[in-house]
């Protein structure tokens, strides 16, 4: 963390961290917007959940994305942290296992700005074995 030397440092701060809270608590209409979930339970983030939100919430801010960012507890996924959920305004959600920082942005890039499917999709649709 950088030291605070003078308070234009102060305001510079204030203003990322409004902007990351404007980010995280868009409760209008939230149907239309993206909606990321970071599963922030205990192993989510010894496994890195912390740095996968932070780098969440830096990619869209940079690339200007309309998403709500928010942290769930545990999504049942422990093998596969840290997880993370990506709902589309009108489509399913997609959970996707392992995210890092690298994983995040190519997660932005590819699946919510073109709709490209990546690797690391936990499936959700499942029968039971009778």
């Amino acid at each position: 963390m950088d030291k605070i030397k003078s308070l234009d440092d102060l305001r510079k701060m204030k203003q990322a961290v409004q902007s990351q809270l404007n980010l995280r608590e868009r409760g209008e209409n939230s149907e239309n917007y993206v909606q990321i979930k970071v599963a922030m339970a205990t192993c989510g983030i010894a496994a890195g959940a912390r740095e996968v939100m932070n780098a969440f919430l830096r990619k869209i801010e940079d690339d200007k994305i309309l998403a709500i960012v928010t942290q769930t507890g545990c999504m049942g996924y422990c093998h596969s942290e840290p997880t993370v959920e990506v709902k589309k305004p009108g489509e399913e959600p997609i959970i996707f296992g392992h995210v890092d920082a690298k994983k995040a942005d190519s997660i932005v890039d590819k699946y919510i700005k073109n709709g490209e499917l990546l690797e690391g999709i936990i499936p959700v649709n499942y029968q039971t074995i009778v």
